[in-house]
């Protein structure tokens, strides 16, 4: 009888005949916190990106999850390696109003497909972010505006980001 994997991700069970490998070619996600940030910060937020790609390649479902962060505005996926800042390929939440204030839970959960990608991917196949992806040359940022000049001020108030993760 041929082994099934049940994996239990963003509120989705999926069984896959054969193991573990068909299972997890299709999920991927990034742990987000200040440190990880470039350059890192003292946050004390932390998120969570849940993506799952459908059977078909076409679709890529995804959950975006924050804590105890303040203001945020807007949350994209990035081309880029560790370390290094990059371009946005995707949004996945925002633009919001500055000021917001605080956020725990679920920020957002959608949809990406190849219409929605943008920057250096715009017009190509979802494949490309994909396999972005699957290199580990990508990461979710969330981003935060506290409305009040100068920027930059700190926790709440880091529009270049607050807190991010590298997509694996």
């Amino acid at each position: 009888m041929p082994k099934l994997l049940v994996a239990l991700l963003a509120g989705l069970v999926v069984l896959v005949p054969g193991g573990v490998a068909e299972a997890t070619d299709r999920n991927f996600v990034a742990h987000l916190r200040g440190r990880s940030e470039v350059p890192a910060n003292e946050s004390l937020a932390a998120g969570q990106a849940i993506l799952h790609l459908s059977k078909d390649g076409a679709e890529l479902q995804y959950k975006l999850i924050a804590a105890n962060i303040e203001n945020v505005v807007a949350a994209h996926i990035h081309l880029g390696a560790p370390d290094v800042n990059g371009p946005v390929v995707a949004f996945l939440f925002g633009a919001a109003p500055a000021a917001g204030g605080r956020s725990d839970g679920v920020l957002a959960e959608g949809t990406i497909t190849a219409a929605n990608l943008v920057g250096p991917l715009a017009g190509r196949p979802l494949s490309a972010l994909v396999d972005a992806m699957r290199d580990g040359g990508t990461y979710v940022n969330v981003h935060t505006n506290d409305g009040v000049a100068p920027p930059d001020t700190g926790p709440g108030d880091l529009p270049g980001g607050e807190i991010r993760g590298q997509v694996h």
